[in-house]
């Protein structure tokens, strides 16, 4: 037969120490309500339950935001078995020895029955009384409902929240991991405050049920005096009341902890500073308040009848803390620094250094949004810059040039532009301190603030005050910091003009990088097939529609079989479209094989195709007939829409680059395939007929 300490051993080593503490704990817990104990014992638990509940109003203090507590609600039904299972056992030991003194049950519960009481069982049950009203009506009853309003805000906020996740991912300011993380942490808010309104009902369960302990206690420990042990009813009622009140006591000076700790993990607010800085920062900073407090707190004590002293004395500690607290931020500011006068020099010749290169891109900020962009204050907005082009190269294909940020004192000062080369491209405003509530079409009511729209797609918003942020989340809006709205605004300029960023200094270090990989294929084809400027050519027309340069070994095989034949960039970029065509097909129908598309009707097909006579110049369209070509693509792209498919307009080889130049203006949504460019494994289902008669 095995040795059972060798089985045991053999269990703490499989299972490890950590992972048996909890079962363990709770088997204690309830063996306490089955086993008698000696007062000893209950000495020890007692303080021990004292003990943990301190440890847990600590913890509770010293938090940064609740989820760093996400146990707690655990804890609090931990903390509450301990109790009522003591309260058990310490009811069992006062019945059945609480005749022979007030030490029967343990010295604890006689200290708290003398020491805090006096000895007195009348005051010992107003004492408890209070001590039960303040723990069940005032501290769990508020902190019960902060956690029931907090869980329903929390839940009706998760939409908005994951909306303004995806927002990030898609800009490319956040990367998947950081998006899977964000997430797990807004489904662990809603379980913790969901899982802190059902836990505070144990907390006041536990009140209740200390009231009824000490009833049935006091009348049980009446009968067990009087009638087993021939006790006079005014001495049962006085030791075995003083042990009751004692035992009651021990158990709800922790209970009443808890609580308190429970009201602060939910009641707190900000994610920087535990609670005492919070205290210390916001209440104590201020010298001003606290001589105005240490005046009038004197004034009182100057009053005939009052406590003179004691007024006068907490007057002078004020006065004291708000003079050291005045000395110290004198100290602590920063002294002008004398500026030495400029040293006047010749102006020199104007030369070449003079005349400076316009940027590429360009942000210009207004002085209010400087430290948005302040790499010395730690600027979030450069951050996500440097975010937007790391995912603009991994989305499209080649990488964008710097961004270069400079402020503008002709601008409003929350204003921003976003320059092209010199030429502004995009402006729009930004507020430090406020959020931009974006309404994405359905939103359940309305917020307070300053109506606008979204810079970068034109969306009805509003700015809203920081503390606002729950509540428009709650009622749908994608709630975004001002970083947000500007890196957003600049992505999708940036990924709009994508073919004129693309010059001919990024085209040869698109080709210098992809030379590394295939030398030999980047040689035969520029500059020995291909001058550098048709490729930019075609690598533009690709960009202007939409197409990710990303498969380059396939655009550049593509060229070098089609440079023999051709050297014009047109043909060339149709047949580039061709070879991508499964990947340009994916990426408009990403799910399914099923192709819901546009098309013309095969006689304006024909007769489009006699109007430019092959050459692809939309100068030969006779105007009413353009007119009716734009007005039903716009009806058909509509429809698509409303029906939530994408606007993919199919035509022949021959007409695919004169439609997608003509109709871009008038649908900028429209995407025009090629029926070469469709996979042999897709199915086209035709949803609108441009021309078709009625």
């Amino acid at each position: 037969m095995a040795d059972p300490s060798i089985a045991l051993q053999d269990l703490f080593v499989r299972f490890g120490q950590r992972q048996l503490a909890g079962p363990l704990l709770i088997l204690l817990i309830l063996a306490m309500m089955v086993l008698p104990l000696p007062p000893f014992l209950l000495d020890l638990f007692f303080t021990f339950n004292i003990a943990i509940s301190v440890i847990v109003m600590l913890v509770a203090m010293s938090v940064m935001k609740p989820l760093d507590f996400s146990v707690f609600p655990t804890v609090l039904l931990v903390t509450t078995l301990l109790r009522l299972s003591l309260n058990v056992a310490s009811t069992r030991v006062v019945l059945l020895e609480g005749h022979t003194g007030p030490a029967a049950a343990g010295q604890v519960i006689e200290a708290f029955g003398h020491f805090l009481v006096g000895g007195n069982y009348g005051v010992g049950l107003v004492v408890f009384t209070i001590l039960v009203i303040i723990n069940f009506v005032v501290i769990t009853k508020g902190a019960g409902r902060v956690a029931e309003v907090a869980a329903r805000f929390t839940l009706d906020a998760m939409p908005g929240k994951q909306m303004a996740i995806d927002a990030d991912l898609n800009a490319g300011l956040i990367g998947e991991d950081e998006a899977r993380k964000r997430r797990s942490t807004i489904a662990q808010e809603a379980d913790f405050f969901g899982s802190m309104d059902g836990a505070s009902k144990f907390v006041r369960g536990d009140a209740v049920a200390g009231i009824l302990i000490m009833l049935i206690n006091v009348v049980g420990g009446l009968f067990v005096g009087v009638f087993q042990h021939g006790l006079d009813i005014g001495t049962a009622a006085r030791t075995y009341t003083l042990l009751t009140i004692g035992d009651g006591l021990v158990a709800q000076i922790p209970a009443l902890i808890v609580s308190i700790a429970a009201g602060m993990v939910v009641t707190r607010v900000g994610d920087e500073q535990d609670v005492s800085q919070q205290f210390a920062a916001q209440l104590f900073s201020n010298p001003k308040l606290l001589w105005l407090t240490a005046g009038i707190i004197g004034l009182l004590g100057l009053i005939p009848g009052m406590p003179n002293f004691v007024f006068l004395l907490l007057a002078g500690g004020l006065a004291v803390a708000a003079w050291r607290l005045d000395k110290h931020q004198t100290t602590a500011r920063p002294q002008p620094v004398a500026v030495a006068p400029a040293v006047t020099r010749d102006v020199q010749e104007a030369s070449w250094a003079d005349v400076t290169p316009l940027d590429v891109l360009g942000l210009e900020v207004g002085y209010r949004l400087i430290p948005l962009v302040d790499k010395a204050q730690d600027g979030e907005l450069l951050r996500r810059i440097r975010g937007i082009r790391k995912k603009f190269a991994q989305d499209v294909g080649f990488l964008v040039s710097p961004v270069h940020i400079r402020d503008n004192l002709e601008l409003k000062p929350n204003a921003y532009k976003i320059l092209l080369k010199g030429v502004e491209i995009g402006e729009g405003e930004a507020f430090p301190g406020s959020l931009l509530a974006i309404n994405p079409g359905r939103v359940a009511g309305q917020v307070s603030g300053t109506a606008t729209k979204d810079p970068a797609f034109g969306l009805p918003a509003v700015w809203i005050n920081a503390a606002a942020r729950e509540q428009a989340q709650a009622f749908g809006y994608t709630v975004v910091d001002p970083s947000t709205v500007v890196a957003t605004h600049l992505n999708h300029l940036i990924l709009s003009h994508a073919a004129e960023l693309l010059g001919r200094q990024e085209v040869q270090a698109l080709l210098d990088h992809l030379a590394k990989e295939i030398p030999k294929l980047v040689e035969d084809v520029v500059p020995k097939a291909l001058s550098l400027g048709t490729v930019q050519k075609v690598l533009r027309n690709l960009l202007e529609e939409g197409v990710s340069l990303r498969d380059k070994r396939t655009i550049i095989e593509t060229l070098a079989d089609g440079a023999p034949r051709s050297q014009d960039a047109e043909v060339l970029s149709a047949q580039v479209r061709i070879a991508l065509g499964r990947s340009i097909v994916q990426e408009l129908f990403p799910g399914g094989v099923e192709m819901p598309v546009i098309s013309l009707d095969p006689q304006l097909e024909r007769l489009l195709q006699q109007a430019v006579g092959g050459g692809g110049d939309s100068v030969g369209i006779e105007p009413g007939l353009a007119d009716t070509l734009v007005r039903e693509t716009v009806a058909a792209a509509q429809r698509q829409e409303e029906a939530g498919l994408p606007v993919v307009l199919l035509v022949s080889g021959a007409l695919r680059t004169l439609l997608s130049r003509f109709l871009r203006r008038s649908v900028p949504q429209l995407k025009v395939l090629a029926h070469a460019e469709v996979p042999e494994n897709r199915i086209i289902k035709v949803t609108s007929i441009i021309g078709q008669r009625a």
